[in-house]
């Protein structure tokens, strides 16, 4: 329970920043920082029972029907993540205190960075595949939602790195199938548990393929190692955080995760590795060729992601080890570097090493932490980044995919390391060392530097006293590889390998630093890949043939709407009757009646195509739409042919207030007559053959019998089509009422306003017949509602009938009658709370979401949920006669202009 009190305290504090900022303005983020510290705690509680190899585990079910539950699961590697993004969190929240000033923090900056940690936490908490998915995109797009705080600067880099991520998150998705369909169950500890079952199904490699590939997505890999660097432009706390503990720790953690299932693979250790160095050199290049402080440590995490993701890939015991030590040094040394150059850009107003010299002189507490963290990075001793990496050569060394791998994985690393080294050196000597340039400057407030040292501090202390994470570590690697024995993490290994390399990489790192200007005139001419550039032209091309494949639709004849989906039609009959051959129809024919109806309806199809007036044409589109539903009728469709009828009759006033000022006749169709004549002929015939030929050919489907046999006795209602839409199916007319009233709204912010029109001097019939017909049809309305669960009728229809009246009052008085309750806004809210809220009723008796219930024994859950929707669909038939009645206006207005100018 207490990991659900973790995730919940931390959801809370998201919700709860925004009132905490406005109370206490900055300061928020110290109540933040504790409450992050507070939920560490609690985790920390359970480190005893994580660390004798058993696990804390919470369920509770979600979707039952597909095997979902909101599973929740601590372990070694999930305390780990856990821990990083909680305790750096802290830090990142006290250091926006200073950071930030009172307006910006009133901003969406701490209750991001708020949500952020809670998803990140979730995300590693979760022990169900849906879940680990669902907590996956929120990262993905708060992450989306920081960056784009950096404003119009953000544009670019921001949809970047939204296109990357969300394209690893539909890779995670296929992923998140593919296992389930496996292995026939969405919990993560039992699809881990079976590692032999996932290799023996056929989708084993489309797996692992796409769990790599959103892995590399999101955490910076080359080929899509770009959009990383450039979510720089998000102020510095928003890149502290991203960099060091949330975002991109997300990939690392997910290959952890997936390690029992195939580590030891072949091909899955040679790409990881392969990939894995090539980003680290990469990344390395990179960052020693830019000049600005935080284009270097952006490049830098791209490098040392490079380097985690090849020790993976590695897969034993050792590599994995290296890992988690190194995503913990990896966080401490750059949080600490990022969150010291936010404050000499504070206090200098430049990130550029050109511009910056000597501030030693005046800010030599924040020299000092810089130089700690850099000498972390670098890999020297006896900081704990000097510890890390000491493994990670020790278990890139230990690689087996080719007998020659391991030397030449170390070897990359060796030189991936020492261009780290260097451009460490650089950051320090390029903004401390040398003469100062600007005297005037002076040390931060402690209370500004005092995240960045706690850290830095941290990290100098834990590199000796690195055994004191033995325990953790072992427990982790343990939990990523079961059945594997950890090495000892301690911080001296003695004569070894990895020492002889670590020398070399410091050897290397110094000559680098002392040819810095040779170094950098030779870096600057080298044309590396630009992946900015690249993902740009990519999405300019993508847009164009877009543009391209659409511009049939942009046209402003119909005709270029209407004919690629007839011949489509026209086709796909051809290629039937091709393939399949002629069917023998079904059944006696029908009831004369019934073609009767049909007959009547190809004359007035007929008429419409020989109509020449837009009266006349409007007239016959209501006589097909009238006959089709009295088919519908005599089929015994009772619901369908009342929704048809009304439809018809609202697209009918609708159709007029289009029209009214319209020429009278239509336009010639000339040339076209005859071509339009043949398709229409062709998909006519193509359809009603079709028709013919497939009806009857099924029997009623075993859901149809389930519904038509259960549905009074589960439900209350005899309506099998109401109950279909209202309760079997209610989350599905739920989220279509919800799209409905966004659609309503949307005309709103469309900047659409009612305005009234005078109505025509020879409108009086139909205003008199309105004022009488609308108290009747509101009257019908609320009947059809009343009745729909038991006879046809439902919200859907009911509000039609309900529409069709404003619709009158908007054709007969030129405006929709002034009222609160008739605002599009109000209904769409008092809609969306009703239809909700009486699904959510079910879950506090432990119920499933929009189970049936009695509220009074005249009034059920179903009429609740229908008049929900009766208030939204409501709202678009407002909202759309509205607008049409304000481009009605200012169509007139614009006509009275030109005349009185004229």
């Amino acid at each position: 329970m207490s990991l659900v009190v973790a995730l919940g305290a931390l959801a809370t504090m998201a919700a709860a920043a925004p009132l905490l900022t406005r109370a206490l303005g900055r300061n928020a983020g110290y109540v933040l920082a504790a409450g992050f510290l507070a939920v560490a705690g609690l985790l920390l509680a359970h480190a005893p029972t994580v660390l004798d190899d058993r696990t804390v585990d919470w369920s509770a079910e979600w979707i039952p029907s597909l095997g979902v539950s909101l599973a929740l699961r601590l372990d070694g590697v999930s305390l780990v993540f856990s821990l990083v993004a909680l305790v750096v969190g802290a830090l990142v929240m006290a250091y926006c205190c200073r950071y930030l000033g009172d307006a910006t923090a009133r901003g969406p900056v701490l209750p991001l960075l708020a949500l952020f940690a809670a998803a990140m936490v979730g995300l590693v908490l979760a022990d169900d595949l849906v879940l680990l998915y669902v907590f996956w995109e929120v990262t993905t797009l708060c992450s989306f939602a920081l960056v784009s705080t950096a404003g119009a600067a953000a544009a670019r880099p921001g949809r970047q790195a939204l296109v990357v991520t969300l394209a690893g998150g539909l890779a995670l998705l296929v992923a998140v199938v593919l296992l389930t369909l496996a292995t026939g169950t969405t919990r993560i500890s039992a699809v881990l548990a079976a590692p032999q079952v996932v290799l023996d199904s056929p989708y084993a490699v489309p797996i692992a393929a796409c769990v790599a590939l959103a892995a590399f997505t999101k955490s910076a890999q080359f080929p899509f190692q770009s959009w990383l660097p450039g979510a720089m432009v998000a102020m510095t706390p928003v890149s502290a955080y991203l960099h060091a503990a949330t975002m991109v720790k997300a990939g690392i953690y997910l290959l952890i995760r997936v390690s029992p299932l195939f580590a030891g693979q072949t091909a899955w250790s040679a790409v990881l590795i392969s990939v894995g160095l090539t980003t680290a050199l990469l990344g390395a290049v990179q960052a020693l060729r830019e000049h600005d402080l935080k284009g270097m440590l952006a490049r830098s995490t791209v490098s040392q992601l490079g380097l985690l993701v090849a020790v993976i890939g590695v897969g034993t015991s050792t590599a994995l080890a290296a890992a988690l030590l190194h995503t913990m040094a990896h966080a401490l040394f750059k949080a600490t570097l990022f969150m010291l150059v936010g404050i000499v850009d504070k206090e200098t107003g430049s990130r550029d090493v050109r511009e910056l010299s000597g501030l030693r002189r005046v800010m030599p507490w924040t020299a000092a932490a810089t130089a700690v963290a850099a000498l972390s990075m670098a890999g020297v001793p006896p900081m704990l980044g000097f510890v890390s990496k000491e493994y990670l050569f020790m278990g890139l060394l230990s690689a087996d995919v080719t007998p020659w791998a391991g030397p030449v994985a170390g070897a990359l690393a060796v030189t991936a390391s020492a261009l780290t080294f260097a451009y460490g050196a650089r950051i320090v000597y390029g903004a401390f060392g040398g003469p100062l340039k600007q005297p005037d400057l002076y040390e931060p407030a402690p209370s500004f530097l005092a995240p960045a040292a706690v850290a830095a501090v941290v990290g100098i202390v834990l590199g000796p006293a690195v055994s004191l994470l033995d325990p953790v570590i072992d427990s982790a690697t343990t939990d990523a590889l079961p059945g594997s024995t950890p090495p000892s993490v301690y911080a001296w290994h003695g004569l070894s390998p990895e020492l002889a390399m670590s020398v070399v990489t410091v050897v290397i790192g110094l000559v680098l630093f002392w040819q810095r200007d040779r170094v950098d005139a030779v870096l600057q001419r080298v044309r590396l890949l630009d992946g900015p550039g690249l993902f740009d032209r990519a999405h300019a091309g993508l847009l164009a043939l877009g543009g391209r494949v659409g511009a049939p639709d942009r046209a402003s004849s119909l005709a270029a709407h209407l004919a690629r989906p007839l011949v489509a039609v026209v086709a796909l009959g051809v290629v039937g009757l091709v393939t399949v051959g002629p069917l023998e129809p079904t059944g006696d024919g029908g009831d004369p009646g019934r073609w009767l109806v049909v007959g009547l309806l190809a004359v007035a199809v007929l008429g419409m195509a020989a109509a020449r007036r837009t009266v006349a044409l409007v007239a016959l589109v209501g006589v097909v739409g009238l006959f089709v539903a009295l088919w519908l009728l005599l089929s015994g469709a009772v619901d369908v042919a009342i929704t048809l009828l009304l439809v018809e009759v609202l697209t009918a006033v609708v159709l007029v207030l289009v029209l009214r000022g319209a020429p009278v006749r239509l336009p010639d169709p000339g040339r076209r007559r005859l071509p339009t004549a043949v398709l229409a002929v062709a998909v006519g015939l193509v359809a009603a053959g079709a028709t013919a030929a497939l009806t009857g050919r099924r029997e009623l489907s075993a859901a149809g019998t389930f519904y038509l046999d259960r549905a009074e006795e589960l439900t209350g209602g005899t309506n099998v089509v109401n109950t279909v839409l209202v309760d079997f199916r209610g989350l599905d007319t739920l989220l279509e009422s919800v799209v409905v009233g966004v659609a309503a709204l949307g005309l709103l912010l469309l900047g659409l306003r009612p305005t009234t029109v005078a109505a025509d001097t020879d409108d009086v019939l139909l205003r008199v017949g309105t004022r009488l017909l609308a108290p009747g049809m509101l009257v019908l309305s609320a009947w059809l509602l009343w009745r729909g669960h038991d006879e046809p009728g439902g919200g859907f229809i009911a509000a039609l009938v309900a529409g069709i009246a404003v619709a009158l009052r908007q054709l007969a008085a030129g405006t929709v009658p002034d009222s609160p309750w008739l605002r599009p806004r109000t209904l769409v809210g008092a809609g969306a709370v009703l239809a909700v809220g009486t699904g959510l009723v079910p879950l506090l008796a432990g119920d499933a979401l929009l189970t049936p219930f009695d509220v009074l024994p005249f009034l059920s859950s179903a009429l609740l949920f229908d008049l929900g929707v009766w208030l939204m669909v409501l709202a678009l038939v407002v909202a759309v006669v509205q607008s049409l009645g304000s481009h009605r206006a200012s169509s007139e207005a614009a006509v009275s202009a030109d005349r009185v100018s004229a």
